[in-house]
């Protein structure tokens, strides 16, 4: 499921002052923060590289230095590329692979035109003229190892000459990217990786033989529609049999790797690391509570178990596995109830608990080896902000770089000698900042976001109220919006927005997005809008977000009614008048909070809603449900279609035809139970539109149909 969504909308806005919110600047995204774009660090730990010019440009930049910077390549000098989409430098940075002309294919996924500029005699090579997949330098920056339809190639950039790796990539085989429930739920699509020498390369190949097929109807512009269909594991479902094999570019052999207990059922990360001859494989048991960590040999042909985390409810995979020099890791583990930072030596016995307490780290960012210090971000002090923390890799000597006020990130430079500070709070666009970091002094900003607040100033819109509420025994994070004429005297209606889904957070005191400003503009029109991360979101300990195993949203839509009855008691609230409104899993939520707590939910809007976990992929729904054939009350008690004689208010379901990811069917199967039960309500389905809903004029349309609704209903 889209976990993050991003959100355009269109409407008018007049105030007393004659202040308007502009269709053109808004889609010309006027009113969105400067960013600085692909920032990149260099080997020698004194440059950093950025995409610039409205990407036509990387541009290199001393960290102590001001200066005007230089300038790697500008795609003015080339007509054959245009603009910049992505860039990588090879290991000994005497290359640069440039991503041009990108098609998407899913969320992560896509296919584009690549080439290898060359440093030193500013030459471009294109790397194949077909629309190739995650390409990838060796380290000895000679080959690059690149998809495409599904089978691995090398192509040797000095000879030019291309070998085919793999011949049996087809409509049920991958070789080198994941198929689609990995992409989603676990993140990534470049499925090999290099040897250090340059040499082999490790790859997974996917067997989707038995992953069912779901079909979709792509309406277009021709005559007749296109049925787009692709292999989708629906919760209960069968998996693609996952194999690993290394290639030898010498000896053109490929080895499979083989584990001692059988195959795994998922492998959600493979890399080269940990040694000159280690693959570290992590996998991953049905259930996703029992994950472990191996290092193959590629040498002996021989697997090293280095690690297992288990959990009564589940693991979650993320990539804060670091390898230091010596072969020793860091690893960041849920297991004293709150993710914190592990340190292991290199055969995996647990050398410290490098840092603990009741808050979570929530990224690892950089190991200083001159300095023994680890650098990394986490919710101490408060768990809707973000601070950055150094402490030395015994778990002492720890100190703050930014504190925990708003959101604060880095980017180290690879000594860890200078990190770009970003910092953003709910009032405060984007700031980017140069420090040095052992003194933490600031050297110079990089870029700010004035310009974009004296235009939104005109808007004269209310900033979000950020406090706690108490709900079902649980201390909840809460925001409130209120209109700028603001009257404790009058009554206003109430429209509650939020996601609830596993570890999310919507609760947070940073910059907003275009969602964000809607909000305020639905505020400044009468409303209070609110937001409260109940049980289940994240941040808060793994028993607080774990809480909800086996019952996704019947503990998340407990807590939203009880919110909405207690909201509805101040005496500012019109109780007659309150909403819910949310996205894939908050559409889920609201169409659910609607149904079971219809006697204070008068309205609702969900947008790609879930309808039945049963209709979703299996990584992510049997992370947190099991499956329909172990747990069908789990399933069948917390979906709203089988509520739908519940419908008291007023409700718009809104859906893209062409959503790959939260199936039309879930919209589909809840109109037919409304019907069925003689209920009235509104729909809206945009055609050929995938989970964002977007292209064209469809945000616009959209937002403008949620807020006639609003208007016209709440």
């Amino acid at each position: 499921m889209r976990k993050t969504i991003s959100f355009v909308f269109c409407i008018s806005v007049t105030f007393a002052q004659q202040s308007k919110l502009s269709l053109d600047k808004l889609w010309k995204n006027q009113y969105s923060p400067d960013r600085l774009e692909s920032i990149r660090s260099l080997n020698n730990g004194t440059h950093y590289t950025v995409l610039e010019g409205n990407n036509t440009k990387v541009v290199s930049y001393e960290y102590a230095m001001l200066n005007k910077g230089t300038i790697l390549i500008n795609t003015e000098n080339y007509q054959e590329i245009n603009k910049i989409s992505a860039y990588s430098f090879s290991k000994d940075e005497s290359k640069l692979l440039i991503e041009t002309l990108v098609d998407p294919i899913y969320r992560r996924s896509k296919q584009a035109v690549y080439w290898v500029y060359e440093r030193a005699t500013k030459t471009l090579q294109k790397v194949t003229d077909d629309k190739i997949q995650e390409p990838l330098f060796s380290p000895d920056a000679l080959k690059i190892a690149y998809v495409f339809r599904r089978n691995l190639f090398i192509k040797e950039l000095n000879s030019k000459l291309v070998y085919q790796i793999t011949y049996d990539g087809d409509y049920q085989t991958l070789n080198g990217i994941t198929d689609w429930v990995y992409e989603e739920e676990f993140g990534f699509v470049r499925a090999f990786d290099w040897s250090p020498d340059s040499k082999k390369l490790v790859y997974m190949r996917f067997d989707e033989t038995k992953v069912p097929v779901f079909s979709m109807d792509i309406y277009g512009n021709n005559l007749y529609q296109f049925p787009y269909m692709f292999r989708y594991p629906k919760a209960g479902q069968e998996n693609s049999k996952i194999d690993l094999y290394v290639y030898d570019s010498e000896t053109l052999q490929k080895d499979k790797i083989t584990f001692k207990e059988g195959d795994p059922y998922y492998i959600p990360r493979i890399k080269y690391s940990g040694g000159s001859h280690s693959i570290i494989i992590q996998t991953l048991n049905r259930h996703q509570n029992n994950l472990k960590i191996w290092r193959w040999d590629t040498n002996k042909k021989s697997i090293q178990l280095l690690l297992e985390e288990q959990d009564k409810a589940y693991v979650n995979i993320h990539d804060n596995l670091k390898f230091l020099e010596d072969n020793s890791f860091l690893w960041t583990s849920e297991r004293s109830g709150f993710n914190h930072i592990y340190h292991y030596n290199k055969n995996g016995n647990l050398l410290k608990q490098v840092t603990q307490g009741e808050w979570e780290v929530t990224s690892v960012f950089e190991y200083n080896r001159k300095n023994n210090e680890i650098y990394f971000q986490s919710v101490e002090g408060s768990s809707i902000e973000r601070g950055i923390y150094a402490i030395k890799l015994n778990g002492k000597g720890k100190r703050t770089l930014q504190p925990t006020k708003g959101t604060n990130s880095a980017k180290f430079s690879k000594d860890g000698k200078y990190y770009i500070h970003s910092y953003s709070d709910e009032s405060t666009p984007p700031i980017y900042s140069l420090y040095e970091t052992q003194k933490n002094k600031p050297i110079r900003q990089l870029l700010n976001n004035n310009g974009l607040l004296e235009k939104l100033r005109a808007f004269e819109y209310s900033q979000k109220i950020f406090s706690t509420i108490d709900i079902n025994g649980k201390s909840l994070n809460m925001w409130i919006i209120k209109p700028k004429d603001f009257d404790p005297n009058k009554k206003y209606p109430l429209l509650l927005f939020q996601y609830s889904g596993p570890g999310s957070q919507e609760v947070a005191n940073s910059w907003g997005d275009n969602r964000d400003l809607w909000h305020k503009y639905i505020a400044n029109k009468g409303y209070i809008i609110a937001c409260v991360d109940g049980r289940g979101t994240g941040f808060k300990g793994a028993d607080f977000k774990k809480s909800t195993y086996l019952n996704l949203v019947k503990y998340e839509s407990l807590d939203q009614i009880a919110v909405a009855k207690k909201l509805g008691k101040l005496p500012y609230v019109d109780v007659s008048r309150i909403g819910i409104w949310g996205w894939s899993f908050g559409g889920h939520m609201a169409t659910h909070c609607l149904l079971t707590g219809n006697d204070i939910f008068s309205f609702a809007i969900a947008v790609a809603p879930v309808t039945n976990w049963r209709f979703y992929d299996t990584i992510y729904t049997e992370r947190f449900m099991r499956t329909p054939q172990e747990n069908p009350e789990g399933y069948d008690l917390n979906s709203p279609l089988n509520y739908a004689s519940q419908l008291k208010g007023d409700f718009l379901i809104i859906h893209g035809s062409g959503d790959d990811n939260v199936h039309l069917q879930n919209t589909m199967r809840m109109v037919e139970s409304l019907i069925q039960e003689d209920k009235q309500f509104e729909w809206m389905i945009y055609p050929d539109k995938n989970h964002g809903i977007y292209g064209g004029n469809t945000q616009k349309h959209l937002y403008t149909k949620m807020t006639n609704f609003i208007i016209q209903n709440l």
